[in-house]
């Protein structure tokens, strides 16, 4: 049975475009809003001083140093060129270093507008792949499936989700990364189909296949993840088409010899930096975060950490509001929408897989989805690494969920029997909310253009959850500590903590970008007391060395001071402070 006469009215390739242009534009306007409302936490400030040509290590440590030359590493530097850039990268970091040359490159095109880079400028780039993406979905979608249906809903979709909003404005190489996902997944959806019929793949699709694989391994080693994930979907198919049709096999020698081809120049890029960046130290302490603490939470969590990225790709409320009734009332609503959404799609996905022309390309991309999870899971419970903490990392098959469900959506966009008769009932009834939602969902259930529009409705209103910081928040909110340390403190201010790598010197960074922009506390100081993974001593002694060298009155704050404090001539503030995301903290006043 071929589905493409369920795609039949379409509307006019002109139109098309016209409406594909409004998601563009819908999308532009979310990605920019409020695109510096949030303050930058340590891995955009790893984006910044590495793509300057920068170095942390500018920053000194284990002495009281001032907002300035904290700051120091986010200065300008006009002798820094591309392949300064890369050695940084190579050397300090943990990521392949294609994005932050283009973000250099990037920075160079605008004026100064101040002593430090601006943040806006280096989010900039990312909202504008973000907004890449869109266009980039719908010729996914449309391709995959042959619709141009599918592929507006797609770009519907990917202009108002949530998750990408999110990545969109960070000044990181997700939203590159998402762009490089797609490209691939165009070539994969296009390639097993042609593999699985009597056509031969071309070597021209082949060179560029790898082509484009080996320069998404160069933005980030996790897209890898998504090459794994395709080579295990390949398999899969051939084994089962194998299964099913024994003495049929339409695909031929050469095509399998060509799709070899395509996964093993995806293994020898990927062995490539693997020898370049291994033997020097992968992630200098930078991804100790994700090793798990053994425990019965982290036997559990993994999978509902993986719960949690999926729903906002689709839809978020302010879960993460500071008001619990607000809080209560947003996951109801959350629960009843995803109530009917999920076997809604299901639906969807059973009556796309009755269709012989679509098949392959469903089967392909929820395969390929299941594949990646258990990828996730395999890293995280097999060699315990907890990636699945890491919300960023779901990119590597974000894309392939949406135009999954765009296409579940758009096979009943014909469909219209909504049933008047369920109205006809007395005035007050109307006023029950089990009836009014019985009216909802029969309403959604039988009608397949509310079903889009109310799936992308409540993608919208998670977008401006997003934007007005109710939902995914950032880690770290150096701006309500400043709030409190403004607040509370009566004499200058010493805010101290220790240091490890970068890591560190990001969170405090944040606090003097804070305090900088807000032209507050300009007095304050700072202190970056080193220690080694297990060595307390050398910091407690640091820290009680430089106070009694001061001169008092001082108010002493600790953030984020993983060791212990002997302070005898100050005085601990036992007050209870608000929790801030990202920061503990402890005043003490020394007079």
């Amino acid at each position: 049975m071929q589905l493409s006469q369920r795609w039949v009215d379409q509307l006019p390739r002109s139109a098309d475009w016209l409406l594909l242009g409004l998601w563009v534009v819908i999308g532009s306007i979310l990605r920019f809003t409020r695109l510096t409302a949030k303050p930058p936490w340590t891995d955009e400030f790893a984006t910044m001083v590495f793509s300057l040509g920068n170095d942390f290590t500018s920053v000194p440590l284990n002495q009281v140093i001032s907002i300035d030359a904290l700051l120091q590493p986010l200065k300008f530097n006009p002798n820094a060129n591309i392949g300064d850039v890369v050695s940084l990268l190579l050397e300090k970091d943990n990521h392949p270093p294609l994005y932050f040359v283009l973000v250099h490159l990037w920075v160079k095109l605008f004026p100064p507008l101040g002593e430090y880079v601006d943040i806006w400028v280096v989010r900039s780039l990312s909202a504008l792949l973000g907004i890449l993406s869109i266009p980039a979905i719908y010729f996914l979608g449309k391709i995959a499936f042959r619709s141009r249906r599918v592929g507006q809903i797609s770009a519907a979709l990917m202009a108002v989700s949530p998750y990408g909003i999110f990545l969109a404005q960070e000044a990181r190489h997700y939203t590159l990364a998402i762009l490089f996902v797609i490209t691939s997944l165009t070539y994969f959806t296009f390639s097993i189909n042609i593999f699985f019929s009597k056509k031969i793949l071309s070597l021209w699709l082949v060179a560029t296949w790898i082509f484009i694989n080996g320069i998404g391994l160069s933005v980030h080693y996790f897209f890898g993840i998504t090459l794994l994930a395709e080579g295990i979907t390949v398999i899969f198919l051939i084994y089962r088409h194998y299964q099913q049709k024994k003495d049929n096999l339409f695909f031929t020698s050469r095509n399998f010899i060509r799709i070899m081809l395509v996964f093993l120049g995806a293994i020898s890029t990927g062995l490539t930096w693997m020898a370049v960046i291994i033997p020097k130290g992968y992630g200098n302490g930078m991804i100790t975060w994700v090793h798990p603490i053994k425990h019965i939470l982290y036997m559990i969590s993994p999978p509902f950490q993986l719960l949690a990225v999926w729903i906002p790709m689709v839809s978020l409320l302010p879960v993460e509001s500071s008001s619990i009734a607000i809080v209560i009332l947003s996951s109801l609503i959350l629960l009843l929408f995803f109530i009917w959404f999920i076997p809604y799609i299901q639906k969807g996905i059973q009556e796309v897989l009755k269709y012989s022309d679509c098949n392959l390309s469903t089967k392909g991309l929820i395969v390929f989805i299941l594949s990646a999870i258990a990828i996730f899971l395999g890293i995280t419970y097999v060699i315990g690494l907890d990636i699945t903490r890491g919300a960023r990392y779901s990119f590597v098959y974000y894309p392939a969920v949406i135009v999954l469900v765009a296409v579940s959506l758009a096979i009943f966009w014909n469909k219209s029997n909504f049933d008047n008769s369920i109205l006809k009932v007395k005035y007050q009834i109307l006023f029950n909310p089990t009836y009014l939602l019985t009216i909802v969902y029969n309403k959604l259930n039988s009608n397949g253009q509310f079903a889009v529009y109310a799936v992308w409705f409540m993608g919208f209103i998670g977008a401006i959850t997003v934007l007005v910081n109710l939902g995914y928040q950032k880690y770290y909110l150096p701006d309500r500590l400043i709030s409190v340390i403004k607040d509370t403190a009566s004499s200058p201010v010493l805010i101290a903590t220790t240091h490890r790598n970068l890591v560190q010197t990001g969170e405090t960074m944040g606090i003097a970008l804070e305090l900088q922009r807000r032209l507050e506390l300009q007095d304050t100081l700072f202190l970056l007391s080193h220690k080694e993974q297990s060595e307390y001593s050398e910091a407690t002694e640091n820290l009680k060395q430089v106070v009694s060298q001061i001169s008092y009155p001082i108010e002493v704050w600790t953030v984020n001071f993983q060791a212990p404090i002997d302070l005898k001539q100050c005085f601990v503030d036992q007050q209870k402070f608000p929790q801030v995301n990202g920061y503990s903290y402890q005043r003490y006043t020394c007079k």
